[in-house]
């Protein structure tokens, strides 16, 4: 309802942050692209049944969209820009909540939103996601140790929210959505999400074409072995004659638009306290191939731990 006194409370607010705005992380998800960004993550995240079940089973997101986006947007931003306490209520409301959150699947598997694997998934996809966002709509894509140290700072809020194993770098953030691959596939549930986000969104008429165009840059950011399961367009030559340059000129549009705002006026000089580096990940496996071949796993060293 006031998104001036929003915007004013978590930039605005005296007190010691724990990123510098002008890091990768601020330059990420202070960046427009963070709009198609967030249309790729939940598509992408409901790809995870048990992930998918506890959003059908508990969210409201069908009767409560925006409010939902809204939160998620909020929480975002206090723990990239907003006071280290505000953070951390911030992190607390959510594990609150997810503490209340379980169920059972229609194929009858468990699920636990507290589930250290179920937020590890989560997380991958959401952080895949707005870096793919970034780096091809972005204002200032981030060069490869720019990529790693967004990864690294991410990973601060994962594992405060209760993801284990989180990835350190770019390339182990990869390595883990392969890892996953496995235990994709498109439900009944994912499939009535996609086309609520994407063909029934709760909008007007006349605000829908605008919306049309961040959903399709959102999908043109979407991996190719994902898209059939959502039944996705894939012609890679609609995505980059198409899809590609309606997602930089979406992206430049609402970057123009936030603009005219006037932003939030600093609290005095940033005054950073550095939250203690995750753990990150010891092992990524994948489940063997339905030719029973051997799992593979990755490690990282002690040494590569020093170094990420």
């Amino acid at each position: 309802p006031d998104p001036s006194a929003a915007r004013d409370a978590i930039h605005a607010t005296p007190g010691p942050r724990w990123f510098d705005p002008a890091s990768p992380v601020g330059r990420v998800h202070g960046d427009a692209s963070m709009f198609a960004g967030g249309v790729r993550a939940l598509l992408l995240q409901s790809l995870h049944p048990r992930a998918m079940a506890a959003v059908a089973g508990h969210s409201g997101y069908r009767a409560d969209p925006w409010g939902r986006l809204q939160r998620t947007a909020t929480f975002l931003a206090t723990t990239t820009f907003g006071t280290v306490a505000d953070a951390e209520q911030a992190i607390e409301v959510v594990k609150a909540v997810h503490r209340r959150i379980r169920g059972t699947t229609p194929d009858g598997e468990p699920y636990d939103a507290s589930d250290p694997h179920l937020l590890r998934w989560v997380h991958v996809a959401e952080v895949d996601s707005f870096l793919a966002a970034h780096q091809r709509y972005g204002r200032r894509p981030l060069d490869a140790a720019g990529c790693d140290e967004y990864v690294r700072q991410a990973a601060v809020v994962g594992e405060r929210l209760g993801a284990t194993g989180l990835p350190l770098t770019y390339a182990e953030l990869q390595q883990q959505l392969d890892a996953y691959r496995p235990e994709l596939r498109a439900t009944p549930a994912a499939l009535e999400a996609a086309h609520f986000l994407l063909r029934e969104p709760p909008l007007p008429a006349v605000v829908r074409p605008a919306y049309g165009l961040i959903t399709s840059a959102g999908i043109a950011l979407m991996p190719r072995w994902s898209r059939a399961p959502l039944r996705l367009p894939d012609v890679p030559a609609v995505d980059a004659a198409v899809l590609r340059p309606v997602g930089r000129f979406a992206t430049g549009a609402i970057r123009w638009a936030l603009a005219a705002a006037p932003p939030a006026q600093p609290p005095g000089p940033l005054v950073l306290t550095p939250p203690a580096a995750p753990t990150g990940t010891a092992h990524v496996t994948r489940p063997a191939a339905d030719d029973d071949a051997a799992a593979t796993t990755t490690t990282r060293t002690d040494a590569a731990l020093a170094g990420g």
